[in-house]
């Protein structure tokens, strides 16, 4: 039994190595196209295609103006952008919001049963008439330049979807503060991805797709309650390019506490692996390049091993903390209190140690590079510490969660 414990946590050590020394590698290799990229979205271009987008609402009374206000705020051409918003059978004032903007020309309205928000981006869809269609959901905000910086990349010809980066907004709270840091290792895993052609998720708020894509693949499903990602893996089983544009910026409100966070990140890890079942004959299929062969194999198998790395660190730690105690029932304090002292000849050298370290290692370089990638600057703030500190001991909850109820076929709410 040991021997099999042993075995699992060198290879979960093995693979977080692997993964995280491939994302450095893929950054130093991508050095080059993004200067290419900055240069490309400098140069002055009369090429502004038609574009309408989806804000699909269910109870966002909070926030749904400010959000329609940020796209009505984008610097492009006013007779190239549509709105269509659609209230989801909301309960609480959001439909009232919406009538207030009902006067502007290029705004249509529409009101449903709630169903979902799938439901409600399909029925949007049947009156989409333009070159480029998005959505943005009604709690996040939108750059004024994202949509210019997002247009360049459909130049090619080729390219059928664009995903921006995605930022905390205003941040207060301990969690969103640990959330920022988690957001910017995304855009930095993302933008990797994107290089390799192997995003697996356009995320709800602002990725832009060619109308036609709807078209011919056919609108959003429930999917798991992530339609976002669903939609990705479908465009990638039909082999329809997906990028990253990296100096689009649109900005979300991130759960502030606890209980709303869970059920979050319950969902999108629940999705994830379901979806991953769902599109399971594409795992190690070379047709599907690295997103087959790589990055949905290792992106599920992350799941297990971080669980089990970090449900390993804590027993470890709860084993060294139950031990002191039962010390201390037997014997008390012996003897008077002594700071440890430092003996090099003690340090642990072992290879789990080793890895462990490096995996370590890695992990702070990748986060000072996500963070110099999302914000522009270099060095940590408080966030890295709140997320180095409380991250480890948070997402065993949804992961163990997501993966109970993936396993025993439970399904999962949310509306």
């Amino acid at each position: 039994m040991a021997d099999i414990q042993t075995v699992i946590l060198y290879g979960s050590l093995f693979l977080t190595l692997f993964f995280e020394v491939f994302l450095l590698i893929t950054y130093l290799e991508v050095r080059d196209e993004l200067k290419s990229e900055k240069i490309l979205l400098a140069k002055e271009r009369n090429y502004f295609p038609s574009t309408t987008i989806i804000v699909p609402c269910f109870n966002e009374e909070k926030t749904v103006a400010a959000t329609i206000r940020s796209i009505l705020d984008l610097d492009y051409p006013k007779d190239k952008l549509s709105l269509i918003l659609i209230d989801d059978g909301s309960t609480d004032g959001t439909a009232k919001i919406l009538e207030e903007f009902r006067h502007l020309e290029n705004i249509k309205i529409f009101s449903k049963k709630n169903g979902g928000k799938h439901t409600a981006l399909n029925l949007a869809l049947e009156h989409v008439e333009s070159d480029l269609v998005g959505c943005l959901d009604a709690d996040s905000f939108v750059d004024s330049s994202a949509l210019k910086k997002i247009i360049p990349f459909f130049e090619d010809g080729i390219t059928m979807a664009v995903i921006p980066s995605i930022k905390v907004h205003e941040a207060k709270t301990v969690l969103q503060y640990v959330q920022k840091v988690e957001y910017s290792w995304g855009i930095f895993l993302r933008r990797m991805l994107s290089s390799i052609g192997a995003l697996y998720v356009t995320p709800g708020p602002f990725s832009i797709f060619r109308t036609r894509v709807f078209r011919e693949l056919g609108g959003y499903r429930l999917a798991h309650h992530t339609e976002d990602l669903e939609m990705a893996l479908r465009m990638q089983k039909s082999r329809y390019k997906i990028v990253n544009s990296q100096g689009a910026h649109v900005y979300t409100v991130a759960p502030a506490g606890l209980k709303k966070l869970y059920r979050q990140r319950v969902r999108w890890t629940y999705g994830f692996l379901n979806n991953a079942f769902d599109y399971r004959e594409m795992f190690f299929n070379k047709k599907y390049g690295h997103i087959g062969i790589f990055i949905l194999p290792i992106a599920t198998s992350s799941i297990f091993t971080s669980l089990y790395i970090i449900g390993n660190v804590l027993w470890n730690g709860l084993s060294k903390v139950f031990d002191a105690l039962i010390r201390f029932q037997a014997v008390g304090f012996a003897g008077k209190f002594q700071f440890p002292s430092f003996d090099w000849y003690f340090i642990n050298t072992g290879i789990i140690s080793f890895l462990t370290l490096s995996a370590l290692t890695f992990t702070i370089i990748i986060l000072f590079l996500a963070i110099k990638m999302a914000d522009g600057r270099k060095g940590f703030g408080k966030e890295v510490f709140y997320y180095l500190l409380l991250y480890t001991f948070i997402v065993p909850l949804w992961l163990s969660k997501a993966l109970f109820s993936s396993i025993f076929r439970r399904q999962i709410q949310w509306k």
